[in-house]
């Protein structure tokens, strides 16, 4: 299939504005047969280039008009190695803006869950060209927010994504970027795709590029208890952030694999 780049000239928008467009363009994608690859923004000229997958022209212009009125000023036909050379990735990132680098062993570490809420379901509503297109949709909004706060992508698990962060506020700033995201996205979509979020820190033992240890499997349990669109979070993570986010507390709950109750946190991400 062809690949276009288009560029908009977007006076007084912010790289939050251009972030939720482009998630509105995720939600009605699959409708026209294209696939959004990534976008860039220039925040000095404010201008942002949209790089798609698409049969025509014509198609590519059509889902911005339905997703959110945002015509491009031009689009072109492109050659995939051309743009790569030029603007660097030609897909969502996969990982972390510091790359894939290892984490090492025994350093602390903040272990995120996502989980697309009822996925099972998902796919016996929709079928599987639909599902497929939700579970995309959240693969690239959840590695964008990870790239811009420094969080690396562990390894996907199907209906969900772990990830690692060094630093426990960019965890959260995270987590919280990604339920407004996935919000965005919701607000164009027909086909509502809800997320539980779950994250506990500590130091989890590295091997072969995974994450090991009780610290990642009680992460694990966090987001399998939390309830749908909620950020979840360890009394450990809590003592961390709490300055910085609002948390509200949860109670003890006893959490499948752990023997004593856990005292648990909600994330308010709602602006």
């Amino acid at each position: 299939m062809p690949l276009f780049m288009d560029r908009h000239d977007l006076p007084s928008v912010t790289a939050e504005d251009v972030a939720h467009a482009h998630a509105r363009d995720l939600a009605v994608q699959g409708k026209h047969g294209v696939n959004f690859r990534t976008y860039w923004f220039d925040a000095r000229t404010c201008c942002a280039f949209c790089l798609v997958e698409a049969p025509d022209a014509e198609t590519a212009v059509k889902v911005h008009a339905e997703a959110h009125g945002l015509a491009p000023g031009e689009i072109i036909e492109v050659d995939a190695a051309m743009v790569e050379a030029f603007m660097g990735r030609i897909n969502d990132p996969a990982g972390a803006a510091q790359g894939d680098a290892p984490i090492r062993e025994s350093a602390h570490r903040v272990i995120m869950f996502t989980d697309i809420v009822n996925s099972t379901d998902m796919t016996a509503r929709l079928g599987d060209v639909r599902a497929m297109d939700m579970v995309r949709a959240h693969d690239s909004l959840v590695r964008r927010a990870l790239a811009a706060h420094g969080g690396r992508e562990v390894k996907h698990l199907g209906d969900g994504m772990m990830a690692a962060f060094a630093d426990a506020g960019a965890a959260i700033a995270c987590a919280i970027a990604i339920q407004r995201a996935i919000a965005g996205f919701n607000e164009a979509s027909s086909d509502p795709l809800y997320l539980r979020i779950g994250l506990h820190c500590g130091e989890p033992v590295h091997d072969n590029n995974d994450l090991f240890g009780a610290v990642v499997q009680l992460a694990a349990r966090i987001c399998d208890d939390a309830a749908i669109e909620a950020i979840v979070i360890s009394e450990d993570l809590r003592a961390l952030v709490e300055r910085d986010f609002p948390v509200t507390a949860l109670g003890r709950r006893m959490l499948k694999g752990f023997k004593q109750p856990m005292a648990l946190f909600s994330v308010a991400w709602r602006a």
